[in-house]
């Protein structure tokens, strides 16, 4: 299966120092709040992703085999460096809102904890793989499913349209590396667990921080939208739960599941919204 194809790097046209209101998902305050701790964690999580991915594309061999998959990792790295760059403009208004950023600081202290225990190169890799394969799946339901984000104001749906498709672009780059150095099923199926288990709790935590600052984590609307969110017709656990237990198939590939299409139509339809600035000077992966 050839997916190494190149990747557009694209500025988005959003002018977040204009601020957005508290409630900007419909009014909801619980998704808000949800999709605001995500956003907590994008900064300092993708510069990982940039580091391990970089850190283990210098055992490529050097043949001619890998230079598809060596352009394309320099793509994958352009595009994470924009959303680490679009995010933390985004983080620093939710400051200004009163919510207060613990992700980062607990994301820092697991990867200080694994170079304090060495961590092997394609095991961090096999972790970003688990991560990028969890952001691909809440990036295919946002495209495939408008419920998700009806209501929200214009500039944060542009803001996580965007996001979502250059998560579908370049979802298989980090599992394409860790296959073709030489990664184990058994140690991906290890890091798998390790990474939705930290997903999941530093998600949790955030966001019920995020709605105690908000001063509505004891408000019952709060628990009722978290409720539709969660389990109602187009509920996240419905939707993810295939996708993600996917990952567990020994033949799992992430283009197994094409939705390319669906990246697509939104660049199509959007593309006043981004400018396209692949091109400009090359990422040096040895840097």
């Amino acid at each position: 299966m050839n997916t190494s194809n190149p990747l557009m790097v694209r500025k988005l046209l959003v002018d977040l120092s204009q601020g957005f209101p508290r409630h900007w998902l419909a009014g909801k305050a619980f998704r808000t709040q949800f999709f605001n701790a995500l956003s907590m964690s994008f900064p300092v999580g993708e510069q990982d992703f940039i580091d391990s991915v970089r850190e283990a594309a210098l055992s490529l061999p050097a043949e001619a085999d890998h230079s598809s998959l060596r352009a394309t990792i320099q793509d994958f790295i352009g595009q994470e460096a924009t959303h680490r760059r679009v995010h933390s403009l985004y983080n620093a208004e939710l400051e200004k809102q009163g919510l207060v950023n613990h992700w980062q600081y607990w994301t820092a202290d697991q990867i200080e904890l694994g170079r304090q225990r060495n961590i092997p190169a394609l095991s961090k890799l096999a972790v970003t793989a688990a991560f990028e394969h969890c952001t691909a799946v809440l990036a295919d339901l946002t495209l495939r499913y408008p419920e998700v984000m009806a209501g929200a104001e214009p500039m944060l749906q542009t803001l996580w349209n965007w996001h979502a498709v250059e998560e579908t672009e370049h979802k298989a780059v980090a599992f394409d590396l860790y296959r073709t150095l030489g990664g184990s099923y058994k140690t991906r199926l290890r890091w798998y667990g390790y990474a939705m288990l930290r997903f999941t709790v530093m998600a949790t935590k955030q966001t019920i921080n995020n709605l105690w600052h908000d001063r509505v984590l004891f408000k019952p609307s709060t628990w009722i939208d978290a409720a539709r969110f969660f389990f109602g017709r187009h509920g996240l656990v419905w939707l993810t739960a295939g996708p993600l237990f996917g990952y567990l198939k020994r033949d799992f590939h992430p283009w197994q599941h094409d939705n390319r299409e669906l990246a697509e139509q939104w660049l199509a339809s959007n593309s006043e919204q981004y400018a396209i600035v692949r091109g400009l000077a090359p990422v040096d992966l040895a840097a």
